[in-house]
């Protein structure tokens, strides 16, 4: 039997979860902003404790590798490769984008047979990182950092194809692509629990990450914001 801890940090919504096998055991997630550093350790430990379990036990640790935000899969990857060196198990990354794609699959499965679905989380600005998967999750444009304008998409929603648009990239975008076929859905965020779905599968097919070159997928360089000057 697996025992499988995950962590999802991508966004300002963090949380943590533990699966024994395909049974959600245990799950915590909070929206605090600027909280993960303080509270991720906080929870990993509670859920070990109201779930009677014990860390020595687990079989794996599973991160959301990003796109995201710079500092939430920092923390969340330090202390996934953390626990994975200290307990000599594997570590498994699942893409954040493909993880929104799986939740919206699991919470809205009758699609229309010809409809994709755009994952997005915002980059800041008109920018958000993106995906497009259609209703199977298969690939058809890969990960990528956009600027979003009138003519984003324009080439799929003109065809009449229904694309789906989710995730805390696509708020910021439903005043700008107004195409009919342009359908946004709220209140999607990744969350660990279906992290551990997705991980569990690649920790059978043997699927996991190198620990010491393993990094998260941030896609765009951090860039420090320099200190105004006072004149």
């Amino acid at each position: 039997m697996a025992l499988l801890l995950s962590i999802e940090t991508s966004t300002h919504h963090f949380s943590c979860a533990l699966h024994q096998d395909e049974k959600l055991i245990g799950y915590e997630e909070s929206s605090v902003q600027q909280s993960t550093a303080s509270q991720l350790a906080v929870i990993i430990d509670r859920l070990f404790t109201i779930s009677q379990t014990d860390k020595k036990n687990l079989s794996a640790v599973a991160v959301a590798a990003g796109p995201g935000s710079y500092t939430g899969l920092r923390i969340g990857t330090a202390t996934a490769k953390g626990i994975c060196y200290a307990l000599n198990i594997p570590l498994i990354s699942v893409n954040t984008l493909y993880l929104l794609a799986y939740q919206y699959t699991k919470q809205f499965p009758n699609l229309e047979n010809n409809s994709l679905l755009c994952p997005m989380l915002d980059a800041r600005r008109m920018e958000v990182y993106c995906m497009l998967l259609d209703k199977q999750l298969q690939i058809v444009q890969p990960t990528e950092a956009k600027v979003i304008d009138g003519e984003s998409f324009s080439d799929l929603l003109e065809e009449g194809r229904v694309v789906y648009f989710f995730g805390d990239g696509a708020d910021k975008c439903r005043a700008v692509i107004t195409r009919p076929s342009a359908r946004f859905v709220a209140d999607i965020h990744p969350r660990a629990s279906d992290l551990g779905e997705l991980a569990l599968r690649k920790l059978v097919a043997g699927e996991t990450e190198n620990l010491q070159t393993f990094e998260p997928f941030y896609l765009k360089d951090f860039l420090v914001k320099k200190p105004k000057l006072v004149s």
